[in-house]
């Protein structure tokens, strides 16, 4: 909190400073640096740095009875898990007649300085963070994350270069992991359970990012490599890591290196990770690859992901096993209209062996100038348990005002995987949801959404935030 408090206090009193204490303070008033360095935005010179200061306050609120344990609920129903297919009873949102609430303030701020040197803008980046939560489950409070620790410090690293960047210290990871997202509506079930969405497995990767020493070059013609040893300090911020018993090796360190490409209607990247490398001895390697082409109406996209001994499920008691997720994705737009497929596999081999697969629709249409309609559904098939799940959905959005946005949405889960997991009298849920966001301008913006389902849960979550730059 001292630290905080201290740059806050800087921050303050600089933005205070006025022509009339030019003579004492002319250190904050030049903006020769700033100028010549291309660099805009809310920022405080002197005669060799430029300091550009950013950051955001957002608040959100949830209340209802939508919990049946400490577990966080997917209030519309149900996921795929990555190896078994199922459900997890602790991601459905289930009425329980007490309620549940949680409050949760989170505030960053980021200071870059950057000055000139012969081999490029030289930086010293420092981001501080601190997440304020109370989590209440069952009308009982409940643990929150890690996050709640007080303040932060969430990147701190220094680099130098143009064309080609040196950087170390404490930031996010080099990997190119994007470019695998489906394009219908609602997804896939799968890919849903990945961080972000996307291929990979639980954790989306755990180990990159940390402490780290990186390269990345800009090759020119939109091709990009990058080469880097993350993950220095051993650590993971993956939930269900953490609750193992000790350490696995392959958390200590990783090599990371990256291929990308960007070019007109093109985006393109393969990136390669290699874990566990302090101690000399490879235990794990992955690769993340997808593709995306936009040519005139169509778009379309293949994404692949392959782990080779995946010692998180071995940890976890699954054996030693090999995950492959892939999907492929199109979407066509016909004046008003446009339609996009979907599909994705789930292969796991090794100590157990299965192969899931499910795919996804959707067509959408602009009714009127502002409003606009998705029809959609998906599937999923657990090849272990030979049990399927199925979600149809229709969605409406209308843009009221330049500012003002209404979305609703109205589905249904079925299939036998949900009575199976969930021990239901029926295999079937019902569920609707409305929401209004609200964005005036100036980097505010807020939503109220109110969502409800058949199995009598129901919660409110309001939203505001707030960021500069």
């Amino acid at each position: 909190m001292k630290l905080k408090s201290l740059i806050l206090g800087s921050v303050a009193a600089a933005g205070l400073s006025t022509a009339g204490f030019a003579a004492d303070l002319g250190v904050l008033t030049s903006l020769d640096v700033c100028d010549e360095l291309g660099l805009s935005g809310l920022t405080i010179s002197s005669d060799t740095n430029c300091l550009q200061v950013t950051g955001g306050v957002s608040y959100e609120f949830q209340w209802g009875d939508y919990r049946t344990g400490a577990g966080d609920a997917s209030f519309t129903g149900v996921v795929a898990n990555t190896f078994d297919g199922g459900v997890d009873p602790s991601t459905a949102a289930l009425g329980d007649d007490v309620q549940d609430w949680e409050s949760q303030v989170e505030v960053w701020l980021k200071f870059v300085g950057t000055a000139s040197s012969d081999f490029g803008p030289a930086k010293a980046v420092i981001k501080i963070k601190e997440v304020d939560e109370t989590r209440v489950a069952g009308e009982v409070a409940r643990s929150a994350d890690d996050e709640t620790d007080g303040v932060v410090l969430d990147e701190a690293y220094v680099s130098i270069g143009d064309s080609t960047v040196i950087m170390a210290g404490r930031k996010s990871s080099i990997a190119n992991l994007s470019d695998d997202e489906p394009f219908n509506f609602l997804g896939l079930f799968t890919s849903d359970k990945i961080d972000g969405k996307g291929v990979g497995v639980d954790g989306d990767y755990s180990g990159l990012g940390g402490h780290v020493i990186q390269v990345v070059s800009d090759l020119g013609n939109g091709v990009n490599v990058g080469v880097g040893l993350e993950n220095l300090n051993g650590d993971s911020d993956v939930e269900d890591i953490q609750l193992l018993a000790g350490d696995p090796p392959l958390t200590h360190g990783t090599a990371v290196g990256v291929l990308s490409y960007a070019g007109e209607g093109i985006t393109a990247h393969v990136t390669g990770m290699a874990f566990g490398i302090l101690d000399g001895d490879v235990e794990s390697y992955a690769v993340h690859a997808g593709a995306t082409g936009s040519f005139d109406a169509f778009k379309v996209r293949a994404a692949v992901s392959y782990w080779d001994n995946f010692k998180f499920a071995e940890e976890a008691g699954l054996g030693e096993i090999n995950v492959l997720n892939a999907i492929l994705s199109g979407e066509a737009s016909f004046d008003m209209f446009k339609v996009a497929l979907s599909g994705e596999v789930a292969d796991v081999s090794g100590d157990t062996e299965y192969t899931d697969y499910g795919f996804g629709g959707s067509i959408g249409a602009a009714v009127t100038e502002g409003i606009s309609l998705n029809l959609g559904g998906r599937y999923f098939h657990d090849d272990s348990a030979d049990l399927d799940t199925v979600q149809v959905a229709a969605q409406i959005v209308a843009a009221v005002t330049e500012t003002i946005k209404i979305t609703g949405e109205i589905g249904t889960f079925f299939g036998d995987r949900i009575e199976a997991d969930l021990n239901f009298d029926e295999d079937q849920i019902y569920y609707g949801a409305a929401e209004l966001a609200w964005a005036p301008g100036g980097g505010f913006t807020s939503a109220l959404k109110g969502e409800v389902n058949s199995e009598d849960a129901y919660k409110v979550t309001f939203k505001a935030a707030k960021s500069f730059e």
